[in-house]
């Protein structure tokens, strides 16, 4: 195993990650002025059990959030703007994004249409400033689209993602290695990219509030209690990400998951869940023009036993209809409904782009 001791950081890599401030909300907004200062929420309907794909920061101030229940959101904000995404034109904003982060660096690695990772070490522009070059950025995204963005700064992607989100919207922060320790023992445990409600949860039961509680488990135990993951926790802690900016990395799949606030038995509550997590995946295929094949689907009991049921479907789909009926029936395939469950999860895989024909109309061939 690893030593204990965390020796001082030399880091050469400057690693940039931007974040489009409420994107889809955003572009709206900027698209309709009369929604300026409105609380947008873009996604399925209420009355039809939609969920959340983004909201505008005059939302967020209500407790709105993505994935959130669509109908719950107008509870909690009865008179927000209810807008239907338009992904043709998010696409479209988010080439234009791309062609500013290439004036950078090749390598730049997109996350989603909002979001991506820029490896700026050794760019002569700025005289190799990244946080220059961040500057710079974000002046061009806003210049170009009238849009604002997010970035972090740091030597790692890691760090780089956690700092991108410190000082939202239109932020700009910066990490340098020698503040990096320091950083990360204050930084509460959920902060953490990849530590989610359930993980967080685990965390603090064994004492685990921050960056310096999870630096003082030992890596034996971090990956006796957490599995694989404990490595990454271990590495992390002590500012340690080797992973780098991949511009060609391919997605293979596509899921969305969810822990249930409680353990849940009923099945007309697991049906609704699984309907908003279809939504979520149907939304994530559109804006990225994709299909699927084969849909899994992923069910973790209350004694955390986990299963998974699969389907592969000649055609591919990536509509919420097909998404959610396939979902429904891989259910039928567990023993939901007699035995409770603690977490949910769709996932569509054997990824495939459409062919355009003449008349505009898209085929997804395989």
């Amino acid at each position: 195993m690893r030593s204990e001791n965390t020796q001082h950081i030399v880091a050469k890599s400057k690693i940039i990650h931007i974040d489009m401030d409420a994107f889809y909300a955003s572009v709206e907004q900027r698209d309709q002025p009369q929604l300026q200062g409105k609380a947008v929420i873009v996604g399925g309907a209420p009355d039809q059990r939609g969920v959340v794909a983004a909201c505008s920061y005059e939302a967020r101030k209500y407790g709105i959030h993505s994935a959130m229940p669509s109908a719950r959101a107008r509870r909690l904000c009865p008179e927000a703007v209810f807008l239907r995404p338009r992904f043709e034109v998010y696409r479209a904003v988010s080439a234009q994004i791309r062609d500013i982060f290439q004036q950078y660096s090749p390598l730049v690695e997109p996350l989603s249409l909002d979001e991506a990772y820029l490896d700026v070490t050794g760019q002569p522009c700025c005289e190799g400033s990244a946080t220059r070059m961040a500057k710079q950025i974000k002046q061009a995204i806003r210049e170009a689209t009238g849009l604002t963005a997010s970035a972090g700064v740091s030597y790692n992607k890691f760090l780089a993602k956690v700092a991108s989100d410190m000082d939202k919207p239109d932020g700009l922060y910066v990490i340098r290695p020698e503040q990096a320790m320091e950083f990360i023992a204050q930084l509460p445990i959920r902060k953490f990219f990849g530590i989610g409600r359930a993980t967080e949860a685990k965390m603090k039961s064994f004492g685990i509030h921050n960056g310096a509680d999870l630096r003082r488990q030992s890596e034996e135990a971090l990956v006796r209690n957490f599995g694989k993951a404990g490595f990454y926790y271990y590495t992390i802690a002590r500012g340690i990400d080797h992973r780098r900016v991949n511009p060609s990395r391919i997605r293979k799949s596509l899921g969305s998951e969810t822990t249930l606030a409680s353990d849940v038995t009923a099945l007309d509550s697991l049906r609704e869940c699984l309907a908003h997590l279809a939504e979520r995946v149907a939304n994530s295929l559109q804006a990225r023009e994709l299909a699927v094949r084969t849909i899994t689907l992923k069910v973790k009991y209350a004694d955390f036993e986990q299963i998974t049921r699969s389907h592969t479907r000649e055609q591919a789909c990536n509509d919420v209809q097909t998404l959610a009926t396939t979902g429904l029936r891989l259910l039928d395939k567990t023993e939901a409904g007699r035995r409770p469950i603690r977490l949910l999860g769709i996932t569509g895989s054997n990824l495939v782009e459409p062919v355009r024909l003449d008349n505009g109309e898209q085929l997804f061939l395989f």
